[in-house]
C-alpha cells in the first residue's frame, strides 16, 4: 500500500518579473499606475514571480493546460521516462482555460503520450491537492503502478488591467493599517502569479535518489458552516449567498457586474482562515495522527502572503505543535503564490535543494479560503 513521490517538477513562464515590472506587464488600471501596489508588496515580501504574458507584445504565451504539460515533461523519476509512461492523470486548478472539458483532459492533450485515466479536480489551492490525493489512492490500491499529479494556475486571466475595475480611495487610505485588504479583487493582482507543479508517484521507491513517502494526506471542508469567501463567475449578496453567472439576464450584464472577476470576502477571511484552518482543523489532524513537534524536521506552509506568516506561528503553536521558523521552508519570495501549485512549487524546491536526508518528517500545510477548505499531508524522506 506504500506509494512514493519519485520526482517534482515546475514550470514557471517566461523570465521572472519584479516588483517594478509587473504594472508594465499586467497593465495600468483606467491608464493611472497603482497607488496601493508598493503597500502591497511590502506586506506580501513577494520580489519576483512569473507571468505567461509576452512583455512586449502583451500577448498570452501559454494556456493553463500548456504550463501543466510543462511541467509534466520537466519530470525526471528514472532514466528514459516518457509521457506514454504516465497510467493515471490528476490535475487540479481554479483557473481552468475552459468551463468544461476538466483540466486533466486538457492536459492530456497539450501532453499526448497513450491513452490513461485522467482525473481533474476543482477548487483553489486544495485543488492541487485533492489531484495528488486520488494519484496516492490510484496506486495505494493497485489500480495503477504509477501516477502523475499536477496543479496548475493561470491567475493573469483574472489579474491584467483589462479585466480590474477601478480603485476605491478609502480602501487605499485603509491598506497601511489593515493589509489584509490587498486580498480584496482590486488588489489581488499584486499577489498571484502563473505557474504549474507536477508529481510523480509509484508504488516503488527510487534506489539510488532520494524518494518521499506519502505516510497521509488529510483534507477538511468546512462549507457546511461557512459562507463563500473567495470566489470567482458571481457576485456576493448582502445575505452571504452568490449570484452565479448564469443567474444574470444576460452574458452583457454579468460582465458588467465583474461577475467573472476573481473577488475575496476581505472580513471574512481576516475573521475565520486561522481559526477554521489552523485551530479546528490542526487540532483534529494532531490528535488523529498523534503529530508532536520533535517528529517534524521541516515544515512547508502556503500562505498567500508574508502577512499570514507569523500569524501561522501564533496559531499552530496555539493548538501545541510549535515548530520552530528554522524548520520551515517556503520560496513565495521568488516563486509568487500559484495557488494549486504552489505546494508542488514548495516541494520541488526542497526535494532538489539537498537539503533532506533520509527519515527526514515533513508536514505540509494548504489553506484554502474558497469556502473554508484545508489539506494537511506528511511525508518521509526514503
Amino acid at each position: 500500500m506504500s506509494v512514493y513521490i519519485n520526482d517534482l517538477a515546475e514550470f514557471l513562464p517566461n523570465q521572472p518579473v519584479s516588483n517594478d515590472q509587473m504594472e508594465e506587464i499586467l497593465g495600468m488600471v483606467n491608464q493611472v499606475p497603482s497607488r496601493t501596489r508598493r503597500i502591497i508588496l511590502r506586506n506580501n515580501k513577494i520580489k519576483n514571480r512569473h507571468y505567461a504574458i509576452d512583455p512586449e507584445t502583451g500577448e498570452a504565451t501559454h494556456t493553463n493546460a500548456q504550463l501543466g504539460a510543462e511541467a509534466i515533461r520537466s519530470l525526471r523519476p528514472y532514466d528514459n521516462f516518457s509521457v506514454d509512461d504516465i497510467e493515471c492523470l490528476c490535475c487540479g486548478s481554479s483557473s481552468t482555460d475552459l468551463i468544461v472539458p476538466g483540466q486533466a483532459s486538457m492536459v492530456h492533450g497539450e501532453l499526448g503520450g497513450n491513452p490513461c485515466e485522467v482525473v481533474s479536480t476543482a477548487g483553489i489551492c486544495v485543488s492541487g491537492m485533492s489531484a495528488l490525493k486520488f494519484a496516492w489512492m490510484n496506486v495505494a490500491m493497485g489500480l495503477s503502478k504509477n501516477a502523475v499529479a499536477c496543479g496548475s494556475e493561470l491567475p493573469s486571466s483574472y489579474t491584467r488591467s483589462r479585466m480590474c475595475c477601478e480603485i476605491s480611495p478609502d480602501k487605499i487610505s485603509q491598506l497601511d493599517a489593515q493589509p489584509v485588504l490587498s486580498f480584496e479583487a482590486d488588489f489581488i493582482r499584486w499577489m498571484l502569479s502563473d505557474g504549474a507543479g507536477a508529481a510523480f508517484l509509484s508504488d516503488q521507491p527510487r534506489e539510488d535518489a532520494p524518494s518521499l513517502r506519502i505516510d497521509w494526506i488529510d483534507i477538511q471542508s468546512y462549507a457546511n458552516e461557512m459562507e463563500t469567501c473567495m470566489f470567482a463567475g458571481g457576485t456576493k449578496q448582502e445575505d452571504g449567498t452568490i449570484k452565479g453567472w448564469r443567474e444574470y439576464d444576460s452574458p452583457a450584464e454579468a460582465l458588467k457586474d465583474n461577475a467573472l472577476m476573481l473577488k475575496q470576502d476581505v472580513k471574512l477571511l481576516n475573521e475565520e482562515i486561522m481559526r477554521y484552518t489552523v485551530e479546528k482543523a490542526l487540532t483534529t489532524v494532531k490528535e488523529k495522527y498523534n503529530l508532536e513537534t520533535e517528529n517534524i524536521d521541516w515544515f512547508l506552509p502556503h500562505y498567500s502572503s508574508d502577512y499570514f506568516r507569523l500569524r501561522v506561528k501564533d496559531n499552530i503553536d496555539k493548538v501545541g505543535l510549535p515548530i520552530p521558523l528554522e524548520k520551515w521552508y517556503s520560496n513565495l519570495t521568488d516563486k509568487g503564490n500559484t495557488g494549486s501549485a504552489s505546494m508542488y512549487i514548495m516541494l520541488a524546491g526542497i526535494f532538489h535543494s539537498g537539503k533532506l536526508k533520509k527519515g527526514d518528517r515533513i508536514l505540509c500545510y494548504i489553506p484554502e479560503s474558497g469556502r473554508f477548505s484545508v489539506c494537511y499531508m506528511h511525508l518521509t524522506v526514503c
